[in-house]
C-alpha cells in the first residue's frame, strides 16, 4: 500500500472534510450496480420521434446542390430540414465565455470541412424510417484538395481548411497565431551547453469510446418550454449552446442530466442536444436523437493528434539549462475546445523543473479531420509524456540514474517558474524518493536526503533579462517585422533557506550494488553558484508588474 504524505501538504489543508482514503459511498453506487440508474434513453415519450442526419463521404468538398425530395415523401418521415432552417446556423462552444470565432455550422450550408460532418437532418415516425430516408437524399459535391497534417497546414500557400480562420490557426484575442512562452535566453543558453538533444514526439488522436454514446430526447412542456433529457457533461454548457443556436432565451429550455454512460471529455460539445430540440420545436412533438456507433466515432470529438518538438540544453553535471518546446495541436476543422487546450499545454511547459531558460510555443490547426475536443488530461496528458521521454533521454545522455536527474532539475519552494510564478507545495523530489522506495530503486544518499521543502529561492528565483518578440512579431506571421527586444530581469525573489545551486550526488553506499547506478561525471564543489545572469539592458523600460512583458494570456494558478 502507497501511504499518503500529508505530512508534506499539512499547511495548504486540512483533513476534516476530505473523503479520500475513507469507506464512502458514492451517492449513484446503488443504481449503478443494480441497474435502476437512468440514463437519458431511459425516458420514455407518447409519440417519439427519431432524428438521423445525412453525413457528408468526403473530408472537404463544396456543396453543389442537395435534394431532399424523395427523402420528404418517404413513409414515416415528420419533417427534413436543413442548415436555413437553424436561426443561427454557426457556433463555437467556448463563445459563451468570449474566447474565439463562432466557426462551425450545426449543418452544413456551403462546404463540408470533415468526413461525417452533418449536412440534412431527417425526423420520421421510427429509426429504420429516418435512416431510410436518409438513403434518399442527393447531395452533389465537388471534391477539394485536403490537409491532415498539422506542419503542412501552417506552410505558405496550404489548403484553408475553415475560412473563419484562413492561416488555418487559431487567433488569440483576435491578434496572435498562437501561444507563447518566453523566460530567458534560449539560443544563447544552448551554446553554452555542453549537449544539445532535439526530439519530436507524436500522439494520434484518440477515440473515448464510451459505452453510452451522445443523445438527446428533446420534448414539448405546456408552459410554451421545452425540456431536454441529455447525457452531456457539462450541462449548463450545453443549455447556453442551445439558446444561442436557436436564439431561445434560456429559460425555455429544461435540461436533465448528469448521468453519463461514460464520458472523459468527450461529452461537452453539445453535439445532440440543438437539433434534437430544433426538431421539437419544427414537429411539437418529442424528438430522440442519438449517435450510432460509427457516427460517434466520426462526428463526436476524440482527443486530438499532438506533435511535440523539444529541444534541450544540458550540462555535463546534469543540469539542463535551455528548454525549447514547438507543439501543435490538431483542432480537426473546427475549434471546439482545442484553443483551450493550448493554452493548458503552455501552462505546463517545460514541466515540474527549474530551467533557467525557457521558450514555449504552442499552435492550434486546423486540418480536415474530425473537430477534437477534451480528454482526461486536456492540454496536458501529451506535452508531460513527452517532456518525461525527453527526461530519460537526457539523463542517458549524460550518465545519470533518470530518478536522480529528476530529483536535481526538480522545482524547490521558492524556485522561479518560466511563467513568472514562485514555486510553493512541490513535492517532485519526495514523489520520486518514495517510488524509488516502493520499487527498490537504489539512490545515492545525497538524493535520499533531498527536499523539495528547502533550498528554493536564491539565484533559482531570479528572473533573467528575457529575449522577447513582442513589438509585432507574436501576431499573424505578416505583422512579424520588428527585432527582438532584450526586457531585464527583476531582482531576486527573498530565498527562503540557502542551498547550494546544484546538489552533490554521493556515489551508492557499500549495501547497495555498483552496478545500479551509472558512474556520474564530475559534480561541481557544494555551494558553486549558478552562473551570473546577463546584465539588464541599459535605458530599458521597467518590466509591468508581473515582471514580464506581455506576451502571452497564459499565467499559471498557484500549485
Amino acid at each position: 500500500m502507497l501511504e499518503f504524505r500529508k505530512d508534506l501538504f499539512a499547511d495548504e489543508r486540512d483533513d476534516n472534510l476530505n473523503v479520500i482514503g475513507k469507506g464512502e459511498q458514492r451517492q449513484d453506487m446503488l443504481g449503478h450496480v443494480t441497474g435502476r440508474t437512468r440514463f437519458f434513453d431511459d425516458h420514455g415519450f407518447d409519440g417519439l420521434l427519431h432524428l438521423k442526419v445525412v453525413r457528408s463521404p468526403h473530408h472537404h468538398a463544396r456543396i453543389r446542390s442537395i435534394d431532399v425530395t424523395a427523402a420528404e415523401r418517404a413513409p414515416g418521415v415528420k419533417r427534413v430540414f436543413r442548415g436555413q432552417d437553424v436561426p443561427l446556423n454557426k457556433n463555437t462552444l467556448l463563445s459563451l465565455i468570449d474566447f474565439g470565432k463562432d466557426d462551425e455550422p450545426t449543418l452544413a450550408v456551403d462546404k463540408v470541412r470533415y468526413k461525417g460532418e452533418p449536412i440534412v437532418a431527417i425526423i420520421a415516425d421510427s429509426e429504420a424510417e429516418a435512416l431510410a430516408a436518409v438513403k434518399l437524399v442527393r447531395v452533389s459535391y465537388d471534391p477539394l484538395p485536403t490537409v491532415f497534417d498539422v506542419q503542412e497546414a501552417l506552410k505558405p500557400g496550404a489548403v484553408v481548411v475553415n475560412e473563419t480562420y484562413p492561416g488555418n490557426y487559431f487567433e488569440y484575442h483576435d491578434k496572435y497565431d498562437h501561444q507563447k512562452l518566453r523566460f530567458g535566453d534560449v539560443e544563447a543558453a544552448f551554446r553554452t551547453a555542453d549537449h544539445v538533444l532535439e526530439e519530436r514526439y507524436q500522439m494520434s488522436p484518440i477515440e473515448h469510446a464510451s459505452t453510452e454514446t451522445n443523445g438527446t430526447i428533446a420534448a414539448p412542456e405546456t408552459n410554451n418550454r421545452y425540456v431536454v433529457h441529455s447525457c452531456a457533461q457539462g450541462l449548463f454548457f450545453s443549455l447556453g449552446t442551445t439558446a444561442k443556436i436557436l436564439a431561445l432565451e434560456s429559460n425555455r429550455l429544461h435540461f436533465i442530466g448528469g448521468t453519463v454512460g461514460g464520458g472523459f471529455g468527450g461529452k461537452v460539445d453539445s453535439l445532440t442536444e440543438p437539433l434534437a430540440v430544433l426538431g421539437a420545436i419544427l414537429t411539437g412533438r418529442p424528438v430522440r436523437y442519438v449517435l450510432g456507433r460509427e457516427e460517434e466515432m466520426q462526428f463526436a470529438s476524440p482527443r486530438g493528434a499532438e506533435r511535440h518538438v523539444i529541444k534541450d540544453g544540458v550540462m555535463r553535471d546534469g543540469r539542463i539549462v535551455a528548454r525549447q518546446i514547438t507543439s501543435y495541436f490538431d483542432a480537426g476543422a473546427y475549434t471546439r475546445l482545442t484553443s483551450y487546450g493550448v493554452v493548458k499545454c503552455v501552462a505546463h511547459m517545460p514541466g515540474p523543473y527549474t530551467i533557467p531558460n525557457v521558450r514555449g510555443d504552442a499552435y492550434c490547426v486546423f486540418t480536415n479531420r474530425v473537430p477534437a475536443t477534451a480528454m482526461r488530461g486536456f492540454g496536458v496528458t501529451g506535452v508531460d509524456f513527452s517532456i518525461e521521454v525527453q527526461m530519460d533521454k537526457l539523463a542517458h545522455l549524460v550518465g545519470i540514474d533518470p530518478m536522480e536527474f529528476r530529483i536535481l532539475n526538480a522545482y524547490r519552494d521558492g524556485d522561479m517558474k518560466a511563467h513568472r510564478r514562485v514555486a510553493h507545495n512541490t513535492a517532485l523530489i519526495e514523489c520520486v524518493q518514495v517510488v524509488a522506495e516502493k520499487v527498490n530503486w537504489p539512490l545515492s544518499e545525497t538524493a535520499r536526503r533531498a527536499s523539495s521543502l528547502s533550498g528554493g529561492g536564491g539565484p533559482r528565483a531570479a528572473i533573467p533579462p528575457t529575449v522577447t518578440d513582442e513589438s509585432g512579431r507574436i501576431g499573424r506571421p505578416e505583422t512579424r517585422q520588428a527585432p527582438p527586444q532584450l526586457t531585464p530581469g527583476a531582482a531576486p525573489l527573498p530565498a527562503h533557506q540557502p542551498r547550494p545551486a546544484v546538489p552533490v550526488y554521493q556515489p551508492p553506499p557499500a549495501h547497495q550494488p555498483a552496478a545500479a547506478l551509472p558512474n556520474y561525471p564530475a559534480q561541481p564543489a557544494d555551494g558553486a553558484p549558478l552562473p551570473a545572469p546577463a546584465p539588464p539592458v541599459p535605458n530599458a523600460p521597467a518590466p509591468p508588474q508581473h515582471g514580464a512583458a506581455r506576451f502571452s494570456s497564459v499565467f499559471t494558478r498557484r500549485r
